[in-house]
């Protein structure tokens, strides 16, 4: 198969709340996430729906809604990083204890092609490709994708992955 050169280029970003905070639920503060966006100019140009899943590792916290974006910014991967950060903490987004419950988390899966390690950016997301709460969503809107390091589609992946394979898009 032919690599699609939008794919290739493609930028895609994934949305994550299990505490609704301020809003009615979750599905709602990831809505008003989006809708936020357009603010760090960042243009949503595709995204999935929403996918519940059981919280990771510790099952007992709030369950999670997912879902991805594909995105459009004249930022680069360290500059959208920044902006994907900003929106976080203007969601009540605190660095607490590892995979505790959050009101936004926001996740650089890949942009376009690039690969790298440094200034503090791991590019493509470093375990999204394991994640059906990822894959899934990402495979909703771009079956094709292809991951820049495996080399699988977003479609393969969905069936290879082994963390919330409970994971499924909400009715």
């Amino acid at each position: 198969m032919d690599a699609d050169p939008d794919l290739d280029a493609a930028v895609f970003v994934a949305l994550g709340s299990n505490d609704k905070g301020r809003w009615v639920d979750g599905a709602q503060a990831l809505e008003a996430a989006l809708a936020q966006f357009a603010s760090e100019g960042i243009e949503v140009v595709a995204r999935s729906s929403w996918w519940r899943s059981q919280a990771w590792p510790d099952p007992t916290d709030p369950p999670f809604l997912n879902g991805v974006a594909r995105v459009r910014t004249a930022l680069d991967a360290k500059a959208l990083m920044a902006a994907l950060g900003r929106i976080e903490t203007a969601f009540g987004r605190t660095r607490g204890a590892r995979n505790a419950p959050r009101t936004l988390d926001l996740d650089l899966v890949a942009y376009g092609r690039e690969v790298r390690e440094r200034d503090g950016l791991i590019l493509p997301h470093p375990r999204s490709a394991d994640r059906l709460f990822v894959m899934g969503p990402l495979a909703e809107i771009a079956p094709g994708w292809r991951h820049p390091v495996l080399g699988e589609t977003a479609a393969m992946l969905v069936k290879a992955a082994t963390v919330g394979v409970d994971a499924r898009p909400l009715p």
